[in-house]
């Protein structure tokens, strides 16, 4: 049962931050979810997911794409479940949200589970060689993230008129201004709503609140600095990210990944 973890800084703009096939699967929780994008697929046997809102039973070839800090848990519902997966990273990637228009949860089936079998056997095979190409290991994360872009589904929320009048500006707003001091109250000023509106029509649309976005965003580029620039302090991070206390951007760091800034620079 393979599995291969990322261990160096990254560089590339997409890649694997861990991948394998064959995973006897054990019961997992994660009540803070997972710091990447992570896709996780039936082989053999069929397991359980449970999110906030959901439950999915995945059988073989069945598979679903969670986002980052989604808590979940998994476990087996026969009597042995053998997985294959894969999560991603790079520094490109605050862009994957807009990528796969912000869904938080994506579902896949057993035709498009065998062209992700493929590929996600294809990169194990490309980590066994060493040196490892990092080029096209990048070029496969992209296209393992292009099954999951579903340009329906971004015409869909392009035609609703109230993401396009409230959620839309707000999102452009934080992509541009995140490094600011943005609260949930200026963002919903900007479309003349009130913060717990706009907290719902974000959970309707990409089903997080106006804050868990704003932080997620702020975390995902406090990530990408971490990685890029390793001789930047910590309290320089926290200020490009929108945070003016670095204790409390520490703080909020941790909660959501499990460790210190410093910790995952050192780990990856």
């Amino acid at each position: 049962m393979p599995i291969i973890f990322r261990s160096p800084p990254v560089s590339e703009p997409l890649t694997f931050e861990s991948i394998g096939v064959g995973w006897l699967q054990d019961r997992v929780s994660r009540p803070r979810g997972y710091p990447f994008y992570h896709y996780l697929q039936t082989e053999r046997g069929f397991g359980r997911v449970e999110i906030p809102g959901g439950s999915y039973i995945l059988y073989p070839g069945e598979g679903i794409l969670l986002a980052p800090f989604i808590r979940h848990t998994y476990e087996k519902e026969s009597g042995e479940w053998y997985t294959c997966f894969a999560s991603v990273t790079g520094t490109l990637e605050s862009c994957i949200p807009q990528m796969l228009g912000s869904r938080q949860v994506i579902r896949t089936g057993p035709e498009q589970g065998r062209q992700l079998t493929d590929l996600i056997s294809g990169c194990m095979k490309r980590y066994s060689k060493r040196p490892g190409d990092e080029k096209q290991l990048s070029i496969d994360c992209y296209s393992f993230l292009m099954h999951f872009v579903d340009g329906a589904h971004n015409r869909m929320l392009t035609q609703e008129p109230l993401y396009r009048k409230y959620v839309e500006p707000v999102l452009k707003e934080i992509e541009k201004h995140y490094y600011l001091d943005l609260t949930v109250e200026d963002l919903s000023g900007l479309v003349y709503i009130t913060p717990q509106y706009l907290s719902r029509l974000f959970r309707r649309f990409l089903n997080c609140s106006t804050y868990e976005y704003l932080i997620s965003f702020r975390i995902s580029r406090a990530k990408e600095l971490l990685l890029s620039s390793p001789r930047m302090e910590v309290q320089e991070i926290a200020r490009r990210s929108g945070y003016a206390d670095a204790s409390h951007f520490i703080a909020v760091f941790k909660k959501l990944t499990g460790v210190t800034p410093l910790d995952f620079r050192r780990s990856n």
